[in-house]
């Protein structure tokens, strides 16, 4: 029989009531002829309680442990799930990672899967079971110890359970009916898109698009896995949701597909910097090590033998980064004149496909922020997104106006 994955978010299984929609979805694709695998979050909620008792009762936690405890939130869904659909006459049965077993590195709570043998699911399908209801989110250790996979696991546990079982489809249920071409909080002519490349949905996913976890896409677009992102509170059909897939399989040929936006963003600046060689490496090297998620770099003309260094980063991570550049300056690594920090911008980016034969489009970028008054602060670029750096507070004007400026609103 075709297989079919399905995940669904914590939203969608948050009471007993959501699950039971949920199993409806779920046997209503047995009827069609599937053998479904259905991966399951946590309820919404409880992976944040979870954490929050871990901390309580051992700040400087093993990890291992920790691990324990904030899987279970899965489980417990997953079980549920399992009843639900055979209280539904399916033919369900739960599984936890360890069970199938989903194969990670042994890095607690920041896990990597590294295979998903099939033979155990594989020979219970043969047995006449016509739904694997699989806790997302977890795996085991070559150790054996319960692993996780980080925040939004559970999306990358779909993928890649649809390409160890070359799925038809991996079908992402959420609280959304679609991937749109920018928040529809910000802008109520934003559109909902029939379809996605990979490409631009990782970009648009790892410049602060929430819908989709960013190593789910890097994954379903290594292994050519065809997502498609629908809610779980609506009827659903062939044609509802988004699909992600290849570029090969896009029909609209816009030339942006969609405008991003991250709020908490900072500007750090190294003033007066020596310009010598080695000295990007000696500034970016503790800042890695110390966990630094560094973005956008610009640094200036040198002017007698020293220059001015500026870079983004999570709002989150100024004081970490901070730290790394005065402990660096301390053992003489680097020499500066003062950092300034600037934590009131945010990061709008514009992101398709079609800028890769399309010119012009950073000149109207820059004309529709010019019109309204933005100033940019920085800007980097690729082959298919252009970013700038803008103060937080023209955040909601800026992708307003560039969602106008290049007709977003229409379909091609």
């Amino acid at each position: 029989m075709p297989i079919l994955v399905m995940k669904f978010g914590g939203t969608s299984v948050a009471d007993p009531d959501r699950i039971r929609n949920a199993a409806k979805k779920v046997h209503a694709e047995v009827a069609r002829g599937y053998d479904v695998i259905v991966i399951v979050s946590a309820m919404s909620g409880k992976t944040n309680e979870l954490v929050s008792w871990v901390n309580e009762t051992s700040p400087m936690f093993d990890a291992r442990e920790y691990d324990a405890v904030v899987s279970s939130g899965e489980n417990v869904t997953a079980g549920l799930m399992a009843l639900t659909l055979q209280e539904m006459d399916v033919p369900a049965r739960s599984w936890q990672g360890w069970q199938v077993p989903l194969q990670t590195t042994s890095a607690h709570s920041t896990a990597r899967i590294t295979g998903i043998p099939r033979k155990n699911i594989d020979q219970k399908f043969a047995e006449g079971m016509k739904v694997a209801v699989v806790a997302g989110f977890q795996g085991i250790s070559p150790e054996g110890r319960v692993t996780t996979l980080g925040r939004g696991g559970s999306d990358t546990t779909a993928v890649a359970f649809a390409a160890a079982f070359d799925a038809e489809r991996c079908d992402i249920y959420t609280d959304v009916d679609g991937i749109y071409t920018t928040d529809p909080r910000i802008t109520n002519k934003a559109r909902k898109l029939d379809r996605i490349s990979f490409e631009e949905m990782l970009e648009l996913a790892s410049l602060g698009a929430k819908v989709l976890q960013t190593r789910s896409v890097e994954l379903a677009m290594q292994y050519k896995v065809r997502l498609r992102v629908l809610s779980s509170f609506e009827e659903t059909n062939s044609t509802s949701g988004t699909l992600v897939c290849d570029e090969e399989e896009l029909m609209e040929n816009n030339v942006i597909s969609g405008v991003a936006y991250s709020r908490d963003e900072a500007k750090m600046t190294l003033v007066s910097v020596e310009d010598r060689p080695g000295i990007a490496a000696a500034i970016f090297g503790p800042l890695a090590e110390a966990g630094v998620n560094v973005d956008m770099i610009v640094q200036n003309i040198s002017d007698d033998g020293v220059t001015d260094m500026t870079f983004s980063c999570p709002v989150d991570q100024v004081k970490r980064a901070d730290q790394a550049l005065a402990d660096a300056r301390s053992k003489g690594d680097i020499l500066f004149e003062e950092l300034l920090a600037d934590t009131g911008v945010a990061k709008v980016s514009v992101v398709g496909i079609g800028m890769r034969s399309h010119a012009g489009v950073a000149a109207k970028m820059f004309r529709a922020l010019r019109d309204e008054n933005i100033n940019i602060k920085i800007i980097t670029t690729s082959e298919i997104k252009i970013s700038v750096l803008i103060d937080r507070k023209y955040m909601e004007l800026a992708v307003q106006a560039l969602h106008d400026a290049f007709e977003l609103e229409k379909a091609s």
